[in-house]
């Protein structure tokens, strides 16, 4: 982890830099830290104070530097974005957290969203936009980029698969056959068919490949 001074050299104090907007960045690649946080001191009225590079580090340097807002990464190895917000917000109900993410998959948003986050930015936002939304939380307003409510309007319109049917996605997404999928969720092949049959029309796709693909792009399923 990473604790930066409060005070750098000395300066002409004005209003806008009295009481700066002091922010954590959790994001497991340094050179990410590095350009976020370099973005985030340029702007005026914001300072970071902190950096970790994982969810655990990230609960831990919250709660000895209890910053005004967190910049949370989703993906982190071990313990991950979404982990760290709740286990956060448990602790500190108003934290203000904001994602900061690659991936603008529905599903990554609707969870961040679900587990308390403030808002939810893409990494090659701006950094005008990015400055304006820590800004606006900082203020009590969770707003999102039209980017992303749209993306979370998208998933609102789609009919949201049972737990089972991700099961089954899951698997298909690893290659197995109905016979394998069968076999290791306990059922028979005729409700792994049925499962598929209604998963299909969920996700408007006509065959498996086609299943995979949006399963993926929508953030359903994660590869690692």
């Amino acid at each position: 982890m990473t604790y930066m001074t409060e005070l750098k050299s000395p300066r002409m104090v004005t209003p806008e830099t009295d009481h700066p907007i002091r922010v954590l960045i959790a994001d497991d690649h340094p050179s990410m830290r590095m350009g976020l946080a370099a973005l985030i001191d340029s702007q005026p009225g914001m300072k970071v104070i902190a950096e970790a590079s994982d969810g655990e580090e990230a609960i831990e340097v919250y709660e000895d530097t209890k910053p005004d807002i967190a910049l949370m990464d989703l993906r982190m190895p071990g313990m991950g974005g979404v982990e760290a917000i709740l286990a956060i917000r448990k602790r500190f109900p108003e934290a203000k957290i904001i994602v900061v993410s690659t991936y603008d998959w529905d599903e990554d948003i609707h969870r961040a969203i679900q587990s308390g986050a403030a808002s939810y930015l893409l990494k090659d936002m701006p950094i005008e936009e990015i400055a304006e939304t820590v800004k606006m939380v900082h203020e009590g307003d969770a707003s999102l980029p039209g980017t992303v409510a749209q993306r979370l309007e998208e998933r609102a319109q789609r009919e949201q698969l049972t737990e089972r049917e991700r099961d089954v996605l899951e698997s298909l997404i690893k290659g197995r056959s109905n016979k394998e999928i069968a076999s290791s969720l306990f059922i028979s092949e005729e409700t792994v068919k049925s499962h598929l049959k209604t998963l299909f029309h969920k996700l408007r796709v006509r065959d498996r490949t086609e299943a995979a693909i949006a399963a993926i792009r929508h953030g359903i399923v994660h590869l690692d």
